[in-house]
């Protein structure tokens, strides 16, 4: 309706033209003479231009071709022959029997054909298929063609009769092709049959697909489909840094003398006392190295096992110094030991975040939820863990884990050079934790956590009186650390009253820890991935140790060598200087994952830990350099730039103090290069 407004109104001109390849752009002369156009139509929809005279165009400075008598019979003209209708105010539009536009114009079947072929290439339909679709599509046009040539006739004469009036105003100006509205027909039953061709094909290739993965899968072993291999590679450069002020020859390596197979005489000191180095630097390069496997048994079942490098079986760390002499190895290209470092069974239920139940068996990693203040990042459990979790509503899931671990189980044989022997010192620990996570929303969560761990027979004992120094052993030299770091107190074990004894007789000695352990933590964790892909975390951690009792070490060890062996101000007992508490607070910002490349991350970190909060066994291996452990603060800033999603080079830097006892300071430089897989 808008259009027929548009024509009586303002005069426009119609073009009736034929659709193909060729004319797509090029616009209709003003002139009934388009014989140059050869294009031809297509079924049933032609093609329609509609230009609107807004403005009068120049005139043509061709003189005009003379109009047919009104009494000479109309020439049919050829179907692919452009026919244009010109129309103004002061003449009424053809009776509708005659109008152009209702006519139909012959159809073509090129851009049909075109499709039907390109479809044959792709493989979509057969060429057999689209033979016959090109013979039926051909049908319908000559149809379609044939009707189209009366329509024309009937153009022309109207066309006549238009002319027969002389028009009072110029020429319109040529359409514009960005006003033409050009519409392609494809007959239904051919639509239908594309349709059709192309949902078989694309089925029978979802089947094939299928079937190849099908066949793929089965000759694969089974065994090899249950195996998932991770493993991880890091080198490394450590500067270890030792500013002027440390005072030498403070710092007893009590973990030197308690591995070794003598002690040391208490009462020449010989061998020479062992020390920690606290005044020369040194640089390392180490490595480590670190493949495993879980494999998925059936049934709810798993094991695990992982090797890993170490210079020796510290429990703390799977670094490997290059070209170091420690553990009795290294140094001139020597080959390095490789350790079990996992081998567990594990039945699970459950398997989703909103519930999960397991128990785990064997050599483990850390369960608990924790900083490196208290346990290692690398430390490895041994013994029988259980752990659960389940959402009771939206966004809030408790959590429990609870095991028994073996901390030291004593020689079969101990000891070994007596017929009578001695009673066992098995050490364990009995750990519990219970907490909940928390998702506020999408953007916020958070996690609290308190624990408690028992560290059953962990102190040294006292020994009973030994009247002959040539005893080679002590009653309760078992109840010694089998390893140990720095940082906690130490008592004599064995008490010789030999009453010949002088100071030159060999007096051997082992030391124990001074205080039971029995620590509470308590560790929370407040996550923002508001603005994520940049990520914010605040993670904390509080220890004491609850068994400590200053008295106890105070007035502990034998009579004939009484009193702490460290962490002392002086010689005198009274001015130990220990505690019992320890926290850590450390902010990390960025990406929480290294996906791609140039993802990075950061972490800031403090910490305070006092001589006695934890077992210094098992704490962060790096923060302190040779004195890792406790009696221990500082902060720590470092980050991590990816650069494939699986390779990524890291950068930190640790400044530690002594919290108590001789003056202490270290700074450490450590950057490192990591793959994994």
């Amino acid at each position: 309706m808008e259009l027929a407004s548009d024509l009586a109104t303002h005069g426009s001109s119609v073009e009736l033209r034929p659709l193909n390849d060729d004319s797509n752009s090029k616009p209709a002369d003003a002139s009934t003479d388009a014989s140059d156009d050869s294009s031809q139509p297509l079924p049933d929809h032609p093609a329609t231009t509609v230009t609107s005279n807004q403005a009068p165009a120049p005139a043509d400075p061709s003189p005009p071709a003379p109009a047919a008598p009104a009494s000479a019979p109309a020439p049919v003209s050829d179907p692919g022959t452009p026919v244009q209708v010109a129309a103004n105010n002061s003449t009424p539009p053809p009776p509708a029997s005659a109008a152009p536009a209702t006519a139909d114009a012959p159809p073509t079947s090129n851009t049909t054909i075109n499709l039907i072929n390109l479809m044959v290439k792709r493989n979509l339909i057969s060429r057999e298929d689209a033979d016959g679709l090109i013979r039926q599509a051909q049908q319908e046009a000559d149809v379609a063609k044939a009707q189209s040539a009366s329509a024309q006739a009937t153009a022309e004469r109207a066309l006549t009769a238009v002319q027969s009036t002389p028009p009072p105003a110029p020429a319109p100006a040529p359409s514009n092709p960005d006003d033409e509205v050009r519409v392609a027909y494809v007959p239904d039953v051919v639509k239908k049959q594309i349709t059709d061709q192309v949902t078989q094909n694309v089925m029978e290739q979802t089947r094939q697909e299928h079937l190849d993965d099908t066949i793929a899968a089965s000759q694969v072993p089974d065994w090899v489909k249950r195996f998932h291999v991770t493993g991880d590679i890091r080198v490394r450069y450590e500067d270890d840094q030792f500013p002027p002020g440390n005072i030498a020859g403070k710092f007893i390596n009590f973990n030197s003398i308690n591995t070794s197979s003598t002690g040391i005489n208490q009462n020449t000191l010989s061998p020479v006392l062992p020390q920690y180095n606290v005044n020369a630097d040194r640089q390392r390069f180490r490595l480590r190295a670190r493949i495993g496997a879980d494999i998925d048994l059936g049934q709810n079942f798993t094991v695990g096992m992982r090797i890993a490098t170490g210079s020796d079986d510290n429990p703390v760390t799977e670094n490997q110094t290059l070209g170091g002499t420690d553990g009795d190895q290294g140094g001139y290209f020597a080959k390095y030991q490789i350790w079990l470092d996992r081998a567990f069974l594990r039945y699970e239920i459950g398997g989703t975040p909103e519930a999960n139940a397991s128990i785990t068996l064997g050599r483990m990693d850390n369960p608990f939820f924790n900083t490196s203040m208290m346990w290692a990042d690398d430390l490895g459990f041994d013994g029988i863990v259980a752990k659960g979790k389940y959402t009771v509503t939206p966004g809030v899931t408790p959590f429990l884990t609870g095991g028994a671990f073996p901390i030291f189980n004593t020689d079969l044989n101990f000891s070994s050079d007596q017929s009578t022997k001695f009673q066992s010192e098995d050490k364990y620990l009995f750990a519990a934790q219970g907490g909940t996570h928390w998702d506020i929303n999408k953007d916020f969560s958070v996690t609290g956590a308190a624990g408690y761990y028992d560290f059953e027979n962990i102190q040294g004992k006292v020994s009973d009186p030994i009247t002959n120094a040539g005893v080679d052993a002590g009653d309760t030299d078992d109840s010694r650390p089998s390893f140990a770091q720095n940082g906690n107190t130490y008592i004599a074990l064995r008490d010789y009253e030999d009453p010949t004894a002088t100071q030159t007789t060999v007096e051997n000695q082992y030391y124990g820890l001074a205080t039971p352990f029995r620590v509470v933590s308590l560790t929370g964790q407040v996550d923002c991935s508001e603005f994520d892909p940049f990520h914010m975390s605040l993670t904390g951690e509080f220890i004491k140790n609850v068994a400590f009792d200053r008295n106890a070490i105070v007035n502990g060890g034998p009579p004939s060598n009484p009193g702490p062996q460290n962490n002392t101000l002086s010689t005198n007992p009274n001015s130990f200087d220990g505690g019992d508490i320890g926290y850590l607070f450390h902010l990390d910002l960025g990406k929480v994952a290294l996906e791609q490349l140039w993802d990075w991350n950061v972490r800031m970190s403090y910490r305070y830990v006092q001589t006695d909060a934890t077992v210094d066994a098992f704490t962060d291996a790096d923060f302190g350099a040779t004195l890792t452990g406790t009696n221990l603060k500082g902060f720590t800033v470092g980050g991590n730039l990816a650069f494939t999603p699986r390779v990524w080079a890291g950068l930190r830097f640790m400044s530690a103090d002594n919290v108590s006892g001789p003056t202490y300071h270290n700074d450490l430089v450590q950057f490192d290069i990591n793959a994994k897989f």
